[in-house]
């Protein structure tokens, strides 16, 4: 007995536990930890890897550096990903036009297959999200009455209630959603470019973000209430009624004015 209590007294205890807590926690974080990247997507080839190699030293390495290892000027972009790069590339802000608070969206200077190569080589330096199937962007696939909740919980307060965009500190905003395609829509979720935040699957499970794709496209039909004002609700309806409704009367109220005179 006391040789077994000596044994639990030995001073390297502590540490042979703190070994086995930290392997039992990288063991359960492993298997319930969501996927970085969707594994239904179509995997590149070497040809593609090394064609986005090229496109990336001819383009890029200028600012991410020769490795996309990162500068002064540009972050690192090993690990970021097939999505980031595909919504970055393919909204036209990257390559970046010139400095600001943010990056803006402009023509893009890539074909499709530049852009898919070009990710598939970022995407070859490290684990990041992978872009997203068809059947994940489909708007036919989610429910506009959830994405509505979702959207107005999540999103609503930098990108309007119904995603026409909005200003936000230090010269940034909230672009408006309702000319983007639901591809990127879902990428931007899913990398959280510039000011916006990650919806990653512990956030925002993959139907649920496909429902927010589906209200968003909804949005995109014709006002049933005339018209749109903004989609600013109260603030312009009662800027419209204040301007419009005040300045006739008050030229009604001169008409008469000048007509009893």
């Amino acid at each position: 007995m006391k040789a077994l209590a000596a044994r639990r007294q030995d001073r390297r205890a502590p540490l042979v536990l703190l070994l086995l807590a930290l392997l039992l926690t990288g063991a359960v974080y492993a298997v319930v930890a969501p996927p970085s990247a969707d594994a239904s997507a179509p995997a590149a080839t070497g040809d593609d890897v090394e064609t986005g190699r090229q496109i990336f030293q001819a383009n890029c390495s200028t600012c991410h550096g020769p490795n996309a290892e990162g500068t002064e000027w540009a972050p690192s972009l090993v690990g970021v990903g097939a999505a980031a790069v595909d919504f970055q590339v393919g909204t036209g802000r990257m390559p970046m036009q010139n400095s600001g608070p943010q990056v803006l969206a402009k023509d893009v200077q890539f074909t499709d297959e530049q852009i898919t190569q070009l990710a598939a080589y970022v995407a070859s330096l490290g684990a990041g999200p992978a872009i997203p199937t068809e059947e994940q962007v489909d708007p036919a696939g989610g429910d506009p009455a959830n994405g509505l909740s979702l959207f107005r919980t999540n999103c609503a307060m930098c990108h309007n209630a119904v995603g026409a965009g909005g200003a936000l500190s230090e010269g940034k905003f909230a672009p408006a959603l309702l000319e983007t395609s639901p591809e990127h829509i879902y990428e931007a979720m899913l990398t959280g470019p510039q000011s916006m935040p990650v919806f990653n699957e512990a956030t925002l499970t993959s139907q649920e973000k496909q429902d927010i794709i589906a209200y968003i496209e909804a949005q995109k039909e014709p006002s049933p209430g005339g018209l749109e004002l903004g989609s600013l609700g109260p603030v312009s309806e009662g800027v419209w009624a204040w301007v419009v409704g005040i300045g006739l009367l008050i030229a009604f109220s001169v008409w008469i004015g000048a007509k009893s005179s």
